[in-house]
């Protein structure tokens, strides 16, 4: 059984940066694809970026390009989200996701993922 715990939201004025977190226990996370999801209010929940379990290559939604940095450490079971230049849009609940068996072509959809945290809380004011 997977858990993951992240960390790391806050309040942060637009433009500033958080590093968000997640820790994985159980599993075996060097052999999964892990992802980074947020939810906004009355939204669905979306992917914003994707390490390949293969490869370790990232991927990014588009909204997350050229802002956020996904980085993977899997000696630790670790993985973060680099977060600059925040929008209000950005404000969410985030989540780290894993999953070890989900085809290529789903990695940016929530419903492919098994485990997921809690969800750390980020909020970017105007």
């Amino acid at each position: 059984q997977v858990q993951l715990v992240e960390s790391g939201g806050g309040l942060v004025q637009a433009g500033g940066s958080l590093t968000l977190s997640c820790a994985a226990s159980g599993g075996t996370f060097s052999r999964s694809t892990i992802a980074w999801f947020r939810q906004a209010p009355g939204k669905e929940r979306e992917a914003v970026a994707v390490s390949w379990r293969s490869t370790g290559r990232t991927y990014y939604a588009d909204s997350a390009k050229g802002r956020f940095t996904m980085s993977r450490d899997n000696a630790k079971n670790t993985v973060s989200l680099q977060m600059n230049s925040l929008k209000p849009d950005d404000t969410g609940t985030y989540y780290c996701a894993v999953d070890s068996t989900l085809i290529f072509s789903s990695m940016f959809d929530a419903r492919a993922y098994d485990y997921w945290g809690q969800g750390t809380q980020v909020t970017v004011s105007s």
